[in-house]
């Protein structure tokens, strides 16, 4: 409901805009509007009004609340579909979906997938699958979790703009979107990508002074800046007071017995707010002439005077009544107002019921904007009111000490509770969670616990009977993740002894940690603001004072997996293997089993030989577990599907090229055959590298085909996408595919991608890609020198970045790159120094993985003989040609082994010698 004027007025060039982009909706040029304003300045009016003439378009209007919106996942979403998707006659798909969104809104989530998107069902129960897997241990690449978080979104805007194709255009209206959930905000993201060329148009109304809740309304905030600066079909307006002459229209059509000057004055006084305007006739009498003003202070005072008349003899109860209901919202219930009130439900009813009659303080609420939470039972019991004005709310809310208002939350949650809280519907256990954390410290522990559980289900999704509670909302996961850790850190002795409360923080870090890990930016500054390495240590001293042996093990991997991200390889491999260590001196073969696989993965970034042998003692391990208990655990196989292809890459790297061949291709082939498997664009990528190495140029292009459209489908950016793109990239110009700008165009869209989601292991390799692309394409692609520069530039860029992260394969070959690079600019001096340190880093650590030692070995024997140093030069080429014969003589295969000679082009060019450089002395 608006707090501005019922009567519309003005507007003119706003109403023009609206019907511009009604006309370009029409023409299939969907676009967007925002209009944006400070609250009660009658953005609502407006849309309400254009609703009511635009007749080429059928526009939803859907209004964000505070109790429908923030901290519950999809409630926004869910209003927009079921608007959209009309009644059916006949059971058909979105007839279903409208059915499911019209029960309660925690039920319907993987039946409304299954409604919008093929296999939709399977893809939120895998991605359930997966997010169990990644919290705790954390086994599951964190990569993982960002296709199921923002493939989700990308669906279900796509099954919006699908089924506005039947029958009229449509104008969405998001009104009040300050207030709209996280989940439903990455919906409309997606859905701004996917109404250009769409008869499907869309307007937005902001209150520019936030919402109800400041997490919310900064996101909301961030994304509407990131709609108007990066998309040209989305324009933004600002929605000021009104004009004079308006002011003028609204005070003859309101109040005709006024005098004719008083809507001059009433401008002067108000400026045109809307709001003030309103407040200022309702009350305005004849008697008052033109010389009637608001009081000082506005809306707030003029809410003052009107509290005042509560204040008096006799009128205590009703203060008390009226201050309860203003705990509860701006919409409250006359049975919890009566229990925090502490006056009985009969007198509370006839005290409300005369309030209102009184007018200018509440009025009954209409059932519009009854509270998502509200059930059969609650309305059944009471009666519904709301404040008239924000403003009266907020200041009652506010005339009470700290004492009474936590008080008067915690009785609130209280009256709200019927059952086991987690039993109960979502959108309630989101209110009670409200109320308790405001409720003091006296409901501390009650609030950390249902803001957990609410992050814990929000993520992965709970059955309560035959419903299924959440699953998949990262955004809401995280916020109530974020409380729950808040609020436990607020605990002491006197509400929970300190094992329980360390055992609490520890969960709650684990879980935040978990989610937000797709975002953890290396050196950057960490994902949200929160230093995670910083939480991964608080979470492993809690487990130390805990002294845990199980716990310790899990918070000591984890804390291994933030050190990677923001410190480096060094720090977080001696935390891995501490965790290791403590694994195996537990005697908890499962543990010890995740913590090798973790520690497996890492170790070959500084030694690859320590890594293999590793991981087969991983292996070893898993074939002790399933003789003893046999497969099925999510997080053992999802541990046994990385540790498998790890294996077996690894097994590439040290040049075992049978044996990784056969190793990856089995693996790659098992998780085909899964219904949605998480890791397998990581398979197919060491796939391709296998190919790739020995020849098999077509076959590899395949498997990063494959990858690139099994993450696409899914949506969402993701490292291993970029990672496998830039690999293709590298491979379409290394066969010399068309005139190189194709492939040129994907490996920058990759390093895009890469710098988006920037994970720390694969940053360095796809820049590396990158610049080796260009280098590759600079013989035939102008200006040569330009390409050779940026390629420069972005090498260099990993040499500096490796010398702090530790990760030496990217290392060697960024200088390896260098050298080359330097060597066509012809500056012979430089090329020569970063040939030579590439070799001596490698002479250093030995096999490296993701690195060809013999391509070192070759590409720094060119650089040498051009630079005169035939002799140094002749040693590298014949190190290069021992690897090569080393590797080949593992294929067992005569025709395989062939191919690997001379179809590799680097191994062709190794046996075929160097050319002389003549003219150029030692």
């Amino acid at each position: 409901m608006s707090d501005g004027p019922e009567l519309f007025v003005d507007r003119v060039d706003l109403m023009e805009e609206l019907r511009a982009l009604a006309a370009d909706t029409v023409a299939g040029r969907g676009r967007v509007l925002i209009v944006d304003g400070v609250s009660g300045m009658g953005k609502t009016t407006l849309v309400r009004e254009f609703l009511r003439r635009e007749q080429e378009c059928r526009v939803i209007l859907v209004t964000c609340s505070s109790l429908i919106g923030p901290g519950i996942p999809g409630g926004v979403f869910r209003r927009i579909a079921e608007k959209l998707l009309p009644p059916q006659r006949e059971p058909s798909a979105f007839g279903k979906v409208r059915g499911l969104l019209t029960r309660a809104a925690d039920q319907a989530a993987p039946d409304v997938m299954s409604m919008f998107i093929p296999a939709g069902g399977a893809m939120y129960s895998a991605g359930k699958a997966i997010v169990q897997a990644s919290i705790g241990p954390g086994v599951t690449p964190a990569d993982s979790l960002r296709p199921f978080a923002l493939g989700q979104a990308r669906y279900l805007a796509e099954g919006l703009v699908k089924a506005a194709r039947d029958g009229k255009p449509v104008v969405l209206i998001v009104d009040d979107i300050q207030e709209c959930d996280l989940t439903s905000l990455e919906v409309l993201d997606e859905l701004m990508r996917h109404i250009v060329g769409e008869r499907f148009g869309v307007v937005v109304t902001h209150a520019v002074d936030g919402g109800s809740t400041a997490t919310a309304s900064a996101a909301v905030a961030s994304v509407l800046r990131m709609w108007a600066d990066g998309r040209p079909h989305v324009r933004r307006r600002d929605l000021a007071g009104l004009p004079a002459e308006a002011v003028d229209e609204l005070v003859r059509h309101s109040r005709a017995d006024a005098p004719a000057d008083l809507s001059r004055a009433l401008y002067q006084h108000t400026q045109g707010d809307p709001a003030f305007v309103t407040m200022f006739l309702e009350a305005w009498e004849p008697v008052h002439g033109a010389e009637f003003r608001l009081p000082e202070g506005g809306t707030r005072a003029l809410a003052a005077e009107r509290l005042a008349r509560f204040e008096g003899q006799g009128r205590e109860q009703d203060l008390e009544i009226l201050a309860a209901a203003a705990i509860q919202g701006q919409v409250f219930l006359s049975a919890h107002v009566a229990q925090a009130a502490g006056v009985s439900h009969d007198v509370v009813l006839a005290r409300l019921a005369a309030i209102s009659r009184q007018g200018n303080l509440i009025e009954p609420a209409p059932e519009a904007e009854f509270p998502a939470w509200m059930d059969g039972d609650d309305a059944e019991a009471s009666d519904v009111y709301r404040f008239e004005h924000r403003a009266l709310w907020q200041l009652v809310a506010t005339k009470q000490t700290d004492t009474q208002r936590k008080r008067r939350h915690a009785q609130i949650a209280q009256a709200l509770t019927w059952g086991p809280v987690r039993d109960l519907p979502l959108a309630r256990r989101v209110e009670i969670a409200r109320h308790l954390r405001a409720g003091g410290r006296e409901c501390l522990v009650e609030a950390a616990q249902a803001h957990y559980d609410l992050a814990y289900d929000a993520a992965v999704g709970r059955r309560v009977g035959e419903k299924v509670v959440g699953g998949l909302s990262f955004a809401e996961a995280e916020d109530h993740a974020s409380t729950a850790i808040d609020t436990a850190r607020s605990l002491t002795n006197r509400q929970e002894p300190q094992d329980l409360r360390d055992a609490r923080l520890i969960k709650a870090i684990e879980l935040l940690l978990s989610l937000t890990e797709v975002r953890w930016r290396g050196m950057h500054q960490p994902a949200g603001g929160a230093d995670v390495d910083r939480l991964a240590e608080e979470a492993e001293q809690a487990a130390e004072r805990l002294a845990d042996p199980g716990l310790l093990i899990r918070t000591t991997l984890q804390r291994g997996k933030t050190l990677l991200a923001t410190q480096g390889v060094a720090p977080s491999l001696a935390k891995l293997g501490k965790a290791v260590d403590m694994a195996e001196a537990h005697g908890d073969v499962v543990v010890e089993y995740i913590a090798r696989v973790e520690h497996g993965r890492q170790l070959p970034k500084q030694n690859l030989a320590a890594g293999l042998a590793e991981l087969r003692r991983a292996e070893r391990l898993y074939e002790t577990i399933t003789r003893e208990a046999g497969p099925g655990d999510p997080i053992l196989e999802h541990a046994r599907n990385l540790g498998e292809m790890q294996l077996g890459i690894n097994l590439y790297d040290s040049g075992e090229l049978g044996e990784s061949l056969e190793r990856v291709r089995s693996c790659v082939d098992r998780l085909r055959g899964e219904r949605f498997s998480a890791e397998l664009p990581i398979a197919l990528n060491y796939l391709a590298q296998i190919y790739l190495g020995l020849g098999l140029h077509d076959d590899a292009e395949r498997a990063l085909r494959e990858a690139l459209l099994l993450e696409e489908d899914r949506g969402g950016d993701s490292g291993w996408h970029a990672c496998n793109q830039a690999l293709l990239a590298r491979l379409l110009m290394e066969r010399g595919s068309g005139d190189g700008e194709d492939a040129l165009a994907l490996a920058a869209e990759a390093w895009g991608e890469t710098q988006r989601t920037w994970l720390v292991n694969l940053v360095p390799i796809v820049r590396n890609l990158y610049a080796e692309t260009l280098l590759l394409g600079s013989d035939r692609m102008t200006p040569a020198s330009a390409r050779l520069e940026q390629a420069e530039r972005l090498a260099a860029q990993t040499c500096e970045e490796t010398g702090r992260s530790g990760m030496v394969r990217s290392r060697i070959a960024g200088f390896s790159l260098r050298s080359r690079v330097q060597t066509r600019l012809g500056n012979v001096g430089a090329a020569v120094e970063h040939a030579r340190t590439a070799v001596r880093i490698l002479d250093e650590v030995g096999d490296m993985p993701a690195l060809r030692s013999e391509e070192v070995y070759f590409h720094a024997a060119v650089v040498l003989n051009a630079a005169g140093f035939a002799d140094d030069a002749a040693d590298l080429l014949q190190r290069a040609r021992i690897e090569v014969r080393r590797k080949a003589a593992t294929l067992p295969d005569a025709a395989l082994r062939e191919r690997f000679r001379t179809g590799v082009p680097l191994n062709a060019a190794i046996a075929g010698g160097l050319e002389p450089a003549p003219g150029v002395g030692h």
